[in-house]
C-alpha cells in the first residue's frame, strides 16, 4: 500500500519548502490538467475527535474511492463521513463544499484527502527521456551511486539542481573517518572496527540504527580503498578531526573537498553517465506502488518527466540552510544561527519521499559545531589542524570544556559562555609557519591578514589582541601545559598532544553554527527507503545527508563523508541491479 502519513511537524516543514519551492504546474511547455498516479494514498488530519484519517484509491488516473477513519462525534459528523467522500470522488477534487453542521469534520476530510494526494498529482511535463537509474543530487553520496550504478551496466542520469557539482561535499574539511592499520599501526594507533562501531552508537546516544552503524564503519575502510584506486590521494598520517573522539581521519592531499569531487565526477563521466546542472528535481513518481521516475525542472523552466526502468537514488543533502524548517523541528534552532551548508541545503528531497510515503527518522537532531565565523557562520577561517594541539577559551580567558568531546557536548558548552563566543588558541605545534594550512587550504598568514585569526609572538601580546586578561589566558596556558606533561588535563581531555609554548601564537574567534542535520529518510542496510511500517518503497533508494537513523542524536566528525561513500555506493549498486 502506498502511503503518506503526516507527522505534527509535516505541515511546517511543508511551509518551509513553500519558501523556496516554485509552485508545480506553471512551467514552459507544460499544458493541460494535472493527473493522479495509481495507487493507495493514505493521509490525516486532526479534528474535533483526534487524528481523521483517510484511504483515498487512484484507478485509471481517477479517484476511484475515498475511505475515512475518524473518532469524530456520531451523529454530528455522520452527514459529512457519508458526503464528502462521494463528493470528492464525483468531483475529482478535494475542493468541494462542506456539509452544513459537520464543518469541522468535513474540513478534516477534504485536508486528509489533499495531503494524501500530493504524492499522488502529475503535473503536465514538457518532455520525456527514459533511462535505468535516475540519481537526484551531484555530493558525493549520488556521484558514488551514479559511478558504481554505471559499472553495473546501467545507463544513469544524475541531475544536481545548483550550477556544479559537489554540495555539501565540497565544502567540507575533506576528514574521511576509517580503520585503517597499514597507516594507523604506523604511528602507534590501535583501532578496530568494533572500537569505531562502539563510538559511533554511542557517540549518537544509542539512538541510531545499529545495522546501519555497523554497514558504515565496516563499508569505510572499503570505500578509501575504492577512492584510491580511482586515483585519489590522501595523506599517510592519521589524525583527528574535531569531535571524531579518535585518530582514523584522514585527510585528503587536495583541498577540503575536492578531491573527492574530482574523483568521483570523472569516473562517472569516464562511465558514460550523463550529468543535468541546474536542474531542480520537483516530484519522484510511484504509481501502483513502485517508484518509476521523477519530474525535474531545467534551467529554462521545462519539466521533464525521467523514467527509471531500474531505480531512482535520493542524494539530496540535509536541511541545515533551512532555517524555517530546521526550527520547525528543532525550535532551539533560532534562524539568527548561520550554517556552515551551502545554500542549496533546503530539504526538498526529504519532503518528495514524504509525499509519497517515505519514513521519516530523527528529524529533531541537528549538529552545531562551536566553530562558526562570527559574521558567516562558515566553517573556514580559522587556525589550528589537530585536535590534540589546540584549545578553546572564553572571553575571560579560560578553558571551558575538553577540546576532543563530542560536538554537540562543545557547542552546549559554548552556548553557556558570555556572548556565545570563543577563541580557538593554537601555536607553532599546529601552524609551524605563516604559510601553514587549515584543512580548508587557508594560510596562517592570509587568516591573519583578513582578521580572521590573530597572531602574536608571547601570549600576554595574544591576550590583548583579542580582549582577553593576559594574566587569565596566561594561567590557563600554563594549566593546560602541565596536563598535557602529566596527561591528566583538568577538562578530561584524552588526546593530548603537543604543550602551547612555541611561538608564534595564534586566536581565531569562534561562534555556534548550525552544521549537519542526521535525520531524513529511513532507509536499512541496502540503503532502500522505507514507509511508515517499515516496508520497503521498491524502486526508491537514498544515500547521505538526505536520510536518517545512521548517525543517532549526534554525528561524530569525520563519519559524514565516509557515510556518503559507503551509503552511496550501496545505493548505486541496488538501484542499478535488474529487476
Amino acid at each position: 500500500m502506498r502511503s503518506r502519513k503526516a507527522g505534527p511537524l509535516a505541515g511546517l516543514a511543508l511551509l518551509a519548502l513553500a519558501l523556496v519551492l516554485v509552485a508545480a504546474g506553471s512551467f514552459t511547455g507544460a499544458s493541460g490538467k494535472p493527473t493522479y498516479l495509481n495507487g493507495v494514498y493514505e493521509g490525516s488530519a486532526p479534528s474535533h475527535g483526534g487524528e481523521l484519517k483517510v484511504l483515498v484509491t487512484v484507478k485509471n488516473g481517477k479517484i476511484a474511492s475515498v475511505t475515512v477513519n475518524a473518532s469524530d462525534s456520531a451523529g454530528i459528523s455522520d452527514a459529512a463521513i457519508a458526503k464528502i467522500p462521494a463528493a470528492i470522488v464525483k468531483a475529482q477534487s478535494a475542493s468541494v463544499d462542506a456539509v452544513a453542521g459537520a464543518t469541522e469534520t468535513s474540513e478534516a476530510i477534504k485536508t486528509a484527502v489533499a495531503k494524501a494526494l500530493e504524492g499522488a498529482t502529475l503535473y503536465p511535463v514538457a518532455k520525456r527521456i527514459k533511462t535505468d537509474v535516475v540519481v537526484v543530487g551531484g555530493g558525493n553520496a549520488g556521484l558514488a551511486a551514479a559511478v558504481e550504478a554505471a559499472n553495473a551496466g546501467a545507463k544513469v542520469i544524475l541531475v544536481e539542481k545548483m550550477a556544479f557539482l559537489g554540495g555539501n561535499s565540497i565544502r567540507a574539511g575533506g576528514a574521511y573517518n576509517a580503520v585503517d592499520p597499514a597507516r594507523q599501526s604506523k604511528q602507534g594507533i590501535e583501532d578496530s572496527i568494533d572500537k569505531h562501531f562502539q563510538q559511533t552508537f554511542e557517540g549518537g546516544d544509542k539512538k541510531a540504527d545499529p545495522a546501519l552503524v555497523r554497514t558504515l564503519v565496516e563499508g569505510a575502510p572499503e570505500g578509501l580503498a575504492w577512492l584510491e584506486s580511482m586515483g585519489m590521494k590522501f595523506d599517510d598520517k592519521v589524525f583527528t578531526v574535531l569531535g571524531a573522539l579518535w585518530p582514523r581521519s584522514h585527510a585528503p592531499i587536495e583541498p577540503v573537498g575536492t578531491g573527492f569531487i574530482k574523483t568521483l565526477s570523472s569516473a562517472a563521466k569516464a562511465k558514460g553517465a550523463t550529468i543535468m546542472l541546474e536542474t531542480r528535481a520537483d516530484q519522484i513518481i510511484r504509481e501502483d506502488g513502485k517508484v518509476t521516475g521523477v519530474v525535474v525542472i531545467d534551467a529554462k523552466g521545462t519539466r521533464i518527466r525521467i523514467d527509471a526502468s531500474r531505480g531512482v537514488v535520493l542524494a539530496t543533502g540535509g536541511f541545515a540552510a533551512n532555517k524555517e524548517m530546521r526550527q520547525a523541528y528543532d525550535a532551539r534552532i533560532t534562524p539568527n544561527l548561520g550554517t556552515t551548508n551551502h545554500p542549496g541545503a533546503l530539504g526538498e528531497g526529504v519532503v518528495m519521499a514524504q509525499k509519497i510515503g517515505a519514513a521519516l527518522v530523527g528529524m529533531e537532531y541537528i549538529q552545531m559545531l562551536p566553530l562558526g565565523d562570527p559574521k558567516t557562520g562558515a566553517l573556514e577561517g580559522w587556525v589550528g589542524f589537530n585536535v590534540e594541539d589546540y584549545i578553546y577559551v572564553n572571553k575571560d580567558g579560560k578553558r571551558f570544556v575538553s577540546e576532543a568531546e563530542r560536538r554537540d557536548v562543545m557547542t552546549q558548552a559554548l552556548l553557556k559562555q558570555r556572548d556565545q563566543y570563543m577563541f580557538v588558541i593554537c601555536d607553532a605545534h599546529s601552524m609551524p609557519t605563516p604559510e601553514s594550512k587549515n584543512s580548508f587550504n587557508e594560510t596562517a598568514a592570509s587568516l591573519v591578514k583578513k582578521g580572521s585569526a590573530f597572531s602574536a609572538d608571547t601570549i600576554e601580546e595574544l591576550a590583548l589582541k583579542i580582549g582577553v586578561d593576559p594574566v587569565a589566558l596566561r594561567a590557563t596556558i600554563d594549566e593546560y601545559n602541565r596536563g598535557v606533561e602529566t596527561k591528566q588535563d583538568a577538562f578530561g581531555k584524552k588526546l593530548l598532544g603537543n604543550t602551547i609554548d612555541k611561538a608564534p601564537f595564534y586566536a581565531s574567534p569562534r561562534v555556534p553554527t548550525v552544521h549537519h542535520t542526521m535525520g531524513g529518510v529511513r532507509i536499512n542496510t541496502a540503503a532502500e527507503v522505507l514507509d511508515a511500517k517499515g516496508a520497503v518503497i521498491p524502486g526508491l533508494y537514498a544515500a547521505g545527508e538526505v536520510t536518517g537513523g545512521i548517525h543517532g542524536t549526534n554525528r561524530l566528525g569525520g563519519n559524514a563523508l565516509a557515510d556518503t561513500i559507503v551509503f552511496g555506493r550501496i545505493a548505486g549498486k541496488n538501484a542499478a541491479a535488474k529487476k
